[in-house]
């Protein structure tokens, strides 16, 4: 046992030396090391690269004030031009001030990681390659954005207007018009957020005065030149009401078969867009009510499509 802890406590002495000796190594080589660093170019570089990110964000950010305000002034300009829709003008200046705004930042990055270092080409190369997977599975956005650009572009649509998209089967009020969704806002109060690659053939019904025809059932036994005469009151009466929104008319047209033994006495009109609901509900409640009151029987039995 004696023996073995002297052989131990020699092996523990001669490597002390050896333990000690790598670690004056290691500390040598970390003190070259911090040596010969070149602490003056560093903090040169330092303040160099500082001082042109400090100038890159004080030039973009006038860049930016003046190209704002350059589109905003021409923006003002042409909306006092009454030929104009100032909704488009609105949505023309949105859209120039997101692209502005898009494409300034993208040149800020790029001389940002210039001026840090950053090989810009190998990055854009990589990005070239990500970008052509991406558009691959991006087809249906780069759809949207396209239709969105030629449906304003066009004029196709402003916001307020009342559209019927056939192939949706869907009408309603447009509330917005962008270059990826446009929204529409049905009677009901649903509103329809609509990608605009699925919009094909769109049905404006508010660029010109809207047309409207009102039936109102009667019985031709009870005498259908009375009724016409109780109709041509009410007209005269709510003609007054509604100067500013009916363009031509009312008229009564005639007598119509609307199937199955019923008739109904045809009343046409032109209207102002947008104005064609308020009246035609108006027209046929009074003409109800004068004809009830006149002693007129209103049908109701069923009436079968033809």
């Amino acid at each position: 046992m004696l023996i073995l802890g002297l052989a131990s406590t020699e092996t523990v002495d001669s490597s002390a030396p050896d333990l000690a000796e790598a670690t004056v190594k290691k500390v040598s080589a970390l003190q070259r090391f911090w040596n010969n660093i070149n602490w003056d170019a560093i903090v040169a570089t330092l303040i160099e690269k500082s001082l042109s990110i400090l100038f890159l964000i004080f030039l973009f950010f006038i860049i930016q004030r003046i190209g704002k305000y350059l589109i905003d002034r021409t923006y003002a300009n042409y909306s006092k031009k009454q030929h104009f829709s100032e909704s488009r003008l609105k949505i023309l200046h949105t859209l120039i001030i997101n692209a502005f705004q898009y494409t300034l930042f993208f040149f800020f990055i790029y001389s940002l990681l210039t001026i840090v270092g950053v090989p810009v080409g190998s990055l854009l190369a990589g990005a070239g390659i990500a970008g052509v997977a991406i558009g691959l599975g991006a087809q249906g956005f780069m759809n949207d954005l396209i239709t969105g650009f030629f449906i304003i572009l066009e004029q196709q649509m402003d916001v307020g207007d009342y559209i019927r998209l056939l192939a949706l089967n869907i009408e309603g009020t447009v509330t917005s018009v962008g270059l990826r969704t446009t929204q529409i806002k049905a009677v009901d109060g649903t509103v329809h957020f609509i990608p605009n690659r699925n919009i094909t053939t769109i049905s404006n019904l508010s660029r010109a005065n809207m047309q409207v025809l009102i039936d109102v059932r009667i019985n031709p036994e009870e005498g259908y030149e009375k009724i016409c005469e109780v109709i041509t009151e009410v007209n005269e009466t709510l003609k007054e009401k509604y100067i500013e929104s009916i363009q031509t008319g009312p008229d009564i047209f005639g007598m119509v078969d609307l199937g199955n033994g019923n008739f109904a006495v045809r009343t046409t009109m032109y209207v102002l867009n947008g104005k064609q609901f308020a009246v035609k509900e108006e027209f046929l409640a009074q003409y109800i009510k004068a004809l009830t009151e006149a002693g007129f029987t209103i049908p109701n039995t069923p009436i079968i499509a033809k």
